[in-house]
């Protein structure tokens, strides 16, 4: 994989249908936007609620929904029956998300999450506060916040061949919000998926005890007052690997791409894994950043990963 990496150019389109998907579609007019096997529904909570307990799959139409949805209960899968064209755009459900997940289990394939925006700043495509989360061929853009967690030590929060596009905010005297942020939850695995053009905050940021983040892109080319491209900020052990690293020209923080239990050491950290990846800083910016900074005191295992000029593989902090 990394030697694959090496021969792609600089900034690669990595292979996501949804960034290629024609124009989307008008509002969603005549029939019913959701259907659970041969039953309609106008509402998305209406449909949620009829699973109930149970699992189900929720067909969520082409066009632009203004609606939200709370799962409290069983297993749902939210399903675009046009991947790419049906749109969740700017309505929020308890203050939180388009879709407040705290049910058994959920799936997500092939929707679009736009312009979340709450009192608190942070607005989400998805706030997820209970159980795992698989995600698939999605998109999150122009908004506060893509994914925000609560903890649950148990769960497992998956993401692939998704992109986060034009998320985060640093303002108004607020926590800051990024493109993806999770509690502690058991482990975040995130694989072919593209992270760019954040506002604000990191672009991934997990206390997750362990993680897999593998084969992504970090874009920060475009970016406007971002900090760290991966933020472990209670430490964490599993693996960073095969992923390609840009960081942008306008930082709130350029001190370092990938951070690791800046802000406590309440997970383990020995033996994480970074390697394979390709880093690079902007060219012509005479400026110079780390690659790894560690707070954790702990042996990471930093591999062969090839950085560019200005970068400092490791730093103790």
């Amino acid at each position: 994989m990394f030697k694959a990496i090496l021969r792609r150019p600089l900034l690669p389109l990595l292979a996501l249908p949804l960034l290629l998907a024609p124009a989307p579609l008008p509002a969603q007019t005549g029939g019913a936007p959701y259907s659970v096997g041969g039953q309609s529904f106008g509402r998305l909570q209406d449909a949620v609620d009829a699973i109930g307990e149970g699992e189900g799959t929720i067909r969520v139409a082409a066009g632009y929904h203004r609606d939200c949805a709370v799962q409290t209960a069983g297993r749902i899968a939210f399903v675009a029956a046009e991947p790419g064209r049906a749109i969740f755009d700017g309505v929020t459900c308890e203050g939180k998300a388009a879709l407040v997940l705290r049910g058994a289990g959920a799936r997500i394939d092939g929707l679009v999450f736009q312009n979340m925006r709450v009192p608190d700043g942070n607005g989400a495509g998805i706030r997820l506060e209970t159980s795992d989360l698989d995600i698939v061929n999605a998109m999150f853009r122009n908004s506060e916040q893509g994914i925000l967690t609560a903890d649950d030590p148990e769960a497992t929060l998956t993401i692939d061949r998704s992109t986060f596009s034009r998320l985060g905010r640093c303002d108004r005297g607020l926590s800051c919000a990024h493109s993806v942020y999770t509690g502690i939850y058991g482990k975040v695995v995130v694989t072919r998926t593209r992270f760019e053009k954040g506002s604000g905050g990191h672009y991934l940021k997990t206390r997750a005890i362990a993680v897999d983040i593998n084969d992504n892109s970090f874009d920060d080319t475009q970016g406007t007052g971002t900090n760290y491209m991966i933020d472990l900020p209670s430490g964490s052990v599993g693996q960073i690997a095969n992923n390609l690293f840009v960081q942008g020209r306008d930082k709130e923080n350029y001190s370092a791409l990938i951070a690791v239990a800046a802000e406590e050491r309440k997970n383990p950290s020995r033996g994480l894994a970074i390697s394979g990846n390709r880093a690079s800083l902007p060219a012509g910016l005479d400026r110079r950043s780390v690659f790894v900074a560690d707070w954790s005191g702990e042996a990471l295992a930093i591999g062969a990963n090839e950085l560019g000029a200005g970068l400092t593989r490791f730093e103790k902090r």
